[in-house]
Formats: C-alpha cells, sequence, structure tokens
C-alpha cells in the first residue's frame, strides 16, 4: 500500500481480523454486546426500573423491556435536552441527532452519547476504510482528502447543557484534531447553515485541494458536483480532482443516480460504497464490491432483534436475534443502543441476503414512505399536507399517489402526484404550492432539501381521469377486499402505470 501510512495498515489488518471474527461467530459477539449494554446502564433510572441487573438472558430481556418507538422516548428524551443525567444512558447526553419526525412531530431528536459517536458512528467510518484499503492494496486514497458534505442543519442549543444539528454536523464538530488533515473543507465551512453560501465555498475551498474520496448522500454530492462543474468550467469531476476513486454513499438507494456520476466521473477505476449510517446508529457497510449488499456490523455497541413484517401488527410480536433470522424474510429492526435506545423500533425493514456471514440490504420501512431524496416522507406527511392543500383550495381527493422525478442532466430532483379528485381545486398551481407548504410544515428533511430549489423543486401534480385506480385494480385483479394501492413509492412503477391508464382512458 504505497499510499499507506505502516502504523494505519497494522491497525487495518487488526480490524479486518475482528470483523472476520463476528462474520463467523455471530451469535456470541452479539450476545456479549447485550451483556456490556445491560451492565452499564445497570445504576440508569431506565435500567433500575426494568432491573438490567437481574436479567442473564435474552428472553428475560425481551419479556421484561418493552418494545418502543419514537413516541414513547420522547418524554425521556425531554428531559435529557434538559440536562438530565444517568436516564437512559450513565452520565449526560449533551448530542441530539435530528431527522425527520413522526405523526405528531415535525423532527425527532435522537440522543447520541458519547460512546456512541466513539465505538459506533466514528468506528464505523473507519472500518469503511479498513474495508475498502484491505480490497484494494494499492489504494492513493491516503495520498489526498476526504470530501464530506456536512449536514443541512448546524449546530444550534437546546440549552446550554446539549445541542442539536444533523448527525454529519455532530460528527465533524466532533472529529479528533487530526482528522482536519485527512478531510477538507474546514468544519467551519461543513458546517455552515446557507445552503447556496456553502456550495460556493465549499468549492472555492476545495477546487484546488487533491480530493482522493467523496462521502454522503448521493443527491447532495450531485448538486456539488454540478455546481463544481459550472463554476470550473470543467467537463466532468476529473479534470478537478484527477485521483478521485472513491464515493462513500448512503442514505438514499444509489441505482437511480450511479448513471449520472458515472458521466461526471466517467473513470472504471472510480469505486463506489454503500454504507447504512442513521442518526440511530451505523449499521452495515458494503465489504465486497462484486456485491452489492451490505454486511450487518455487529460490534458497534448495538444489540439487534428483528421483528417479521407479516407479524409486525400483532399485539405482541416476536422478535429474533441474530442466530435466528432467515433470508429472504422481510424483517423491521429492533435496536438497544450505546445511545440509551432500548429495544428501539427504528422504522427501517431489511432482508437478509444470506447468513454466516450476515449481509442484507435496506427493502423499506414499516410504514409507505419516500426517499430518493432524503427527505423521508411518511403517509403521515402526505396525509396531513394533502389536507392543508384541500382545505386552502376547495378540493376534495378520491385516490392518489406519489412517486420521485430523479434527477437528470438538467433537471432537479422532484415528486410527482397523480391525483383523483372527487372536486378539482380552484386553482392547480396554488394546491400544489400549498401541498408543498404543508410537506414543509411537518417534516424537516423535506423542508431541507425544498431549500431554495437546490436539491428538489416544487411538486408536479398530475390530474388523472376518474376510474383511473378502478382500471388498475381490475387490471390485476384486485378489486373489493381490503387491497390498497401503494400511496408512497420509491419508484416510478406505479405511477408510470396510472398515467397509462389515464391516457388509455382519455383517447
Amino acid at each position: 500500500m504505497p499510499f499507506l501510512p505502516p502504523i494505519l495498515n497494522w491497525f487495518n489488518i487488526k480490524r479486518i481480523h475482528q470483523i472476520e471474527l463476528f462474520k463467523e461467530y455471530p451469535v456470541e459477539v452479539q450476545e456479549e454486546e447485550l451483556r456490556k449494554l445491560l451492565y452499564t446502564a445497570r445504576d440508569t433510572e431506565y435500567g433500575k426500573e426494568y432491573d438490567f441487573k437481574s436479567i442473564k438472558t435474552r428472553k428475560e430481556f425481551r419479556e421484561r423491556v418493552p418494545l418502543q418507538d419514537y413516541n414513547q422516548i420522547k418524554p425521556y428524551v425531554e428531559k435529557l435536552r434538559n440536562g438530565k443525567k444517568n436516564l437512559l444512558w450513565p452520565g449526560e447526553i449533551k448530542w441530539f441527532a435530528k431527522s425527520s419526525g413522526t405523526t405528531e412531530d415535525k423532527s425527532k431528536f435522537i440522543p447520541v452519547s458519547k460512546e456512541c459517536l466513539e465505538s459506533c458512528h466514528f468506528r464505523g467510518g473507519k472500518d469503511v476504510l479498513a474495508i475498502y484499503t484491505n480490497n484494494n492494496p494499492d489504494t492513493g486514497i491516503f495520498s489526498g482528502k476526504g470530501l464530506t458534505l456536512g449536514g443541512s442543519h448546524q449546530i444550534n442549543n437546546f440549552s446550554n447543557q446539549s445541542f442539536y444539528g444533523d448527525l454529519s454536523a455532530i460528527l465533524i464538530e466532533n472529529l479528533p484534531f487530526w482528522a482536519e488533515f485527512l478531510r477538507t473543507p474546514k468544519s467551519q465551512i461543513a458546517l455552515m447553515d446557507e445552503w447556496d453560501k456553502k456550495l460556493e465555498e465549499v468549492t472555492k475551498h476545495t477546487i484546488n485541494e487533491n480530493v482522493t474520496n467523496l462521502a454522503g448522500v448521493p443527491s447532495w454530492n450531485l448538486v456539488l458536483i454540478k455546481y463544481i462543474l459550472e463554476y470550473t468550467g470543467k467537463n466532468n469531476l476529473l479534470e478537478v480532482w484527477p485521483r478521485l476513486e472513491l464515493f462513500i454513499h448512503g442514505g438514499v438507494n444509489f441505482e437511480p443516480y450511479r448513471k449520472q456520476f458515472e458521466k461526471l466521473i466517467p473513470s472504471s477505476h472510480m469505486k463506489y460504497m454503500d454504507t447504512y449510517n442513521a442518526s440511530e446508529g451505523f449499521f452495515g457497510i458494503q465489504n465486497d464490491p462484486s456485491d452489492k449488499n451490505m454486511l450487518l456490523m455487529l460490534d458497534y455497541g448495538i444489540f439487534f432483534e428483528f421483528i417479521p413484517m407479516d407479524q409486525f401488527d400483532s399485539d405482541s410480536p416476536a422478535t429474533y436475534g441474530i442466530g435466528e433470522v432467515i433470508p429472504g424474510v422481510n424483517y423491521a429492526i429492533v435496536i438497544s443502543t450505546n445511545g440509551g435506545l432500548w429495544r428501539y423500533l427504528i422504522g427501517d425493514t431489511i432482508i437478509f441476503t444470506s447468513v454466516f456471514p450476515h449481509k442484507f440490504y435496506i427493502s423499506g420501512r414499516t410504514k409507505h414512505f419516500m426517499n430518493a431524496f432524503g427527505e423521508e416522507i411518511i403517509i403521515e406527511n402526505a396525509e396531513k399536507a394533502l389536507s392543508i392543500a384541500c382545505n386552502k383550495t376547495n378540493a376534495q381527493i378520491t385516490e392518489y399517489s406519489a412517486a420521485p422525478v430523479f434527477m437528470g442532466d438538467n433537471q432537479k430532483g422532484t415528486h410527482e402526484w397523480v391525483i383523483e379528485f372527487a372536486r378539482e381545486p380552484d386553482d392547480i398551481d396554488y394546491f400544489s404550492e400549498m401541498l408543498d407548504h404543508g410537506l414543509m410544515s411537518v417534516n424537516s428533511d423535506y423542508e431541507a432539501k425544498r431549500y431554495k430549489d437546490i436539491t428538489l423543486v416544487k411538486p408536479i401534480i398530475r390530474k388523472l381521469k376518474k376510474g383511473t385506480f378502478y382500471n388498475w385494480f381490475n387490471d390485476h385483479g384486485k378489486l373489493g377486499g381490503q387491497n390498497k394501492f401503494p400511496r408512497l413509492s420509491n419508484d416510478r412503477k406505479f405511477v408510470e402505470a396510472l398515467i397509462e391508464i389515464d391516457k388509455r382512458l382519455k383517447k
């Protein structure tokens, strides 16, 4: 490894050996993670309430500690934000990762402990590099710097005791001093809140650097790349950074963006590496370039349980440990973490493609959602925003569905809503505007992506002829019963089918 310092090489080899161990002994590693979590939190208020000291098995843990979503932990979060100590996790929680909210809340604030930062998020980032360099021994990645595009929210004060922001902003704020030598731009620029100004400053301060790798959400990075090319007048990104070799991505499905990246970075040597890093924890890394599925990382201070989605809505769903999951089954993820989340439902679903090693892909959400650009629109967001738009325009909706319109060469991303109206709005453009404002009012991630039309532009509304949805159900033999049309999708399959039926009916 000509550009890899020997000491870093030694750490990476050691870490690869540890990863191989948990691939071979996943059950034992996960049992040890649970023991450590329970022992560490035994004297917290939550640990005393559920008597963590006496829990000896996963079965006792499952029977004693309830499943929770954000609505259940919100009262704890509010106390933590005001400086309450030793509540869910030992000591004081100073950092809270802001993400899209629940039915009742515009935003969620996920507690991020010191241990979660160091043993989970930062360890995940180091493992990405360890795995990459192990797969690419002749890499030149360390000859230059990594460009990480920070979050859309800077660090803000809840009080003198606590702070909140995007997870990426929290990570940048807490990086060790030596990391500044490996990344660009400086944290003051990466944490800027004004996105148009940030794009300009990031561009000015990085185009003369030797950038060898990029990291972040594909949609935001695509905006940055196009801005850099326009600013510099270059034809592709390799004319700016000739040694660029890796894009570490996550947050949304990369496939709709792949062709655009390959066009803007025209090199057969460019590598793309998927990760699963959420506000609640770092969960997965693509460890094999020939396999797009990710390896579940089992030694980050997270204990995993899984609920089969066909049991998810039952009153007391069964949960399964890492040694009990089956490939091909759609599971909801339940996590207990070194951030103080206990049997927490994060809302994501995964499907294992193999066990021993445990590899998976993200299959969706426990609720219908749309997340092509990192906006995380859930069904409750859609219903509230549509209600606002209908009230403002005197409209009534019979059926609807929505899907992304992906970015193109000269086209920004947006959402297309196909709607059957019982009563059409007085002004369809005003309806679109009110829907847009409604979504921004209930979902902070959507609001961030809509900022000054940088990533997303105003949604498209397509009025469908009455009977379009009925014809779709008829064509698919799904009339009657409990059949429902997907309200929100991350691809255009369902929306395009409706558009074709609408064209047919209008002939």
